[in-house]
């Protein structure tokens, strides 16, 4: 099996429960977030650390999921909706319950294209999501990134 390009059929993914595509997702937005902050020209472990948490805690997901939403097809609404309506027994401090909600939607989202293998359909909706304009760069080409670790983003 390999983990890097599963691709389930939707019958499959349906068997796993919206919070675990969410704990799926939630990896799959980090991975998302450290790849773009290290093209953006981040380079020390604090200065990464801190750009990452910034935007993976629920307030920040909950401002990318409502960028997205308008965009979203029938199905990948449908996907959302159940993460976002799943019973989650603890909100963190820093969240307000509907960031919360609207994040785990997000996460739920991201585990499900995951599973589905559309790799390109997550980047289109990570861009669509983020709060500027993300960098370009594919693999043999390096990106043009800037910025000191401590700027904020």
């Amino acid at each position: 099996m390999d983990y890097f390009s599963v691709c389930l059929d939707p019958e499959a993914i349906g068997r796993i429960s919206s919070l675990g595509l969410a704990h799926l997702g939630d990896a799959v937005y980090e991975l998302l977030v450290r790849t773009w902050l290290c093209m953006e020209g981040r380079s020390t472990s604090k200065g990464l650390h801190r750009a990452t948490v910034s935007h993976v805690k629920a307030p920040a997901q909950a401002a990318a999921a409502r960028r997205i939403l308008s965009e979203l097809t029938q199905e990948e609404h449908a996907v959302f909706r159940r993460g976002r309506n799943a019973k989650v027994n603890s909100v963190p401090k820093n969240a307000a319950l509907e960031d919360y909600h609207l994040a785990t939607g997000l996460e739920a989202l991201y585990g499900d294209l995951y599973l589905r293998g559309q790799r390109e359909r997550i980047n289109e909706l990570f861009v669509l999501g983020l709060d500027r304009p993300a960098a370009a760069g594919t693999c043999g080409s390096r990106p043009s990134g800037g910025g000191s670790d401590e700027d904020a983003i």
